[in-house]
């Protein structure tokens, strides 16, 4: 047999493939199907700021006999009839994964901004998760807010996280960074063990007949997965984090490009909500079928063998790429 098994966040994994930060954790018996299918780890959904807050002014509001003077900051927070999970049965939930399966379990923290919500990452690590992801989900509007704010308040975010917890934490980005490999490295010196890339926005559309902004939840496919091997490839071998990837990922064939373009883990959840837990079984018999045919006697071996630092042609990421690409398309 071919070892297929993967270190990421300190975590010693008998394979790459687990699923990422989805409502599949919601339910105890998915869970365990997804144990039963060879899951290598459960990522939690996240935890969001918004939820933490709107309990923490709750919670002032049974203190203050003036309650009324919370009424503004409310009605800037999400209803909690929009969360699957309140910040207390979040934590109970991750004791009962823990307590139903034998798999390592991370929690996850969706946030923007330092402050006492990160507190939250303590409790976490008390209701047993192994490790943590901190999903930093921002979209800049504020003609004022620049670049450079935005990487600080992350930084300052992972910094006040691991004041708090000894467990490993993980930092889940959007591709939307001027210079993604300093900025990991700022993130690494900060306390965090790993990146995930990458955070999918959901975009918004627009009804024309209702002149209303709709929410929209498309699932990803395959072609999402380049952007990933791109950075995956630029920072693997020139960083300590773990990289993990997330986005893409249906086939064999994409988990085995994203651990050759560097991923220590691979986390996939449109292709879990699209075909059942099962079908990670499915995977994980297929990437050691691919790896016997291809004569690798580990994962570990081709892991990162297609990255920026070690690949034939390194040009493929970058501007050389670029230039042959557009200088090379005939179609008249």
């Amino acid at each position: 047999m071919i070892d297929l098994s993967s270190s990421y966040l300190g975590l010693q994994l008998k394979h790459p493939l687990m699923p990422g930060a989805s409502p599949l954790v919601d339910d105890l018996d998915v869970v365990k199907r997804l144990e039963d299918a060879g899951a290598a780890a459960i990522v939690m959904h996240s935890l969001f700021e918004e939820q933490i807050v709107r309990e923490e002014i709750h919670a002032l509001q049974d203190l203050e006999s003036h309650s009324e003077s919370f009424a503004e900051a409310q009605s800037y927070l999400p209803s909690p009839d929009e969360f699957a999970l309140g910040p207390a049965e979040y934590l109970e939930q991750i004791r009962r994964i823990k307590a139903t399966v034998g798999l390592p379990v991370i929690g996850s923290l969706n946030g923007i901004s330092p402050g006492g919500w990160l507190d939250y990452g303590r409790w976490i690590e008390s209701a047993g998760a192994d490790a943590l992801e901190l999903n930093v989900y921002q979209l800049a509007t504020d003609l004022r807010l620049t670049a450079a704010e935005l990487e600080r308040r992350t930084v300052d975010m992972v910094a006040q996280l691991k004041q708090q917890i000894r467990i490993p934490l993980a930092v889940k980005l959007s591709p939307f960074y001027t210079a993604l490999p300093q900025f990991a490295q700022q993130l690494q010196q900060a306390g965090a063990a790993g990146v995930v890339l990458f955070n999918r926005f959901y975009q918004p559309d627009i009804d024309l007949e209702e002149l209303e902004v709709q929410r929209t939840l498309v699932l990803s496919d395959s072609s999402e997965l380049n952007l990933r091997l791109r950075y995956l490839a630029i920072l693997s071998g020139r960083i300590e984090l773990s990289l993990g990837a997330s986005g893409g990922v249906h086939s064999v064939y994409d988990v085995i490009k994203a651990v050759m373009a560097g991923a220590h883990a691979v986390q996939l959840v449109s292709a879990l909500l699209q075909r059942g837990p099962e079908y990670l079984r499915v995977l994980v018999e297929e990437l050691q079928q691919w790896l016997e045919e291809h004569e690798y006697d580990s994962l570990r071996q081709m892991q990162g063998n297609m990255s920026l630092q070690r690949c034939p042609d390194p040009t493929a990421y970058e501007r050389g790429n670029y230039v042959h690409i557009l200088q090379s398309w005939r179609d008249w």
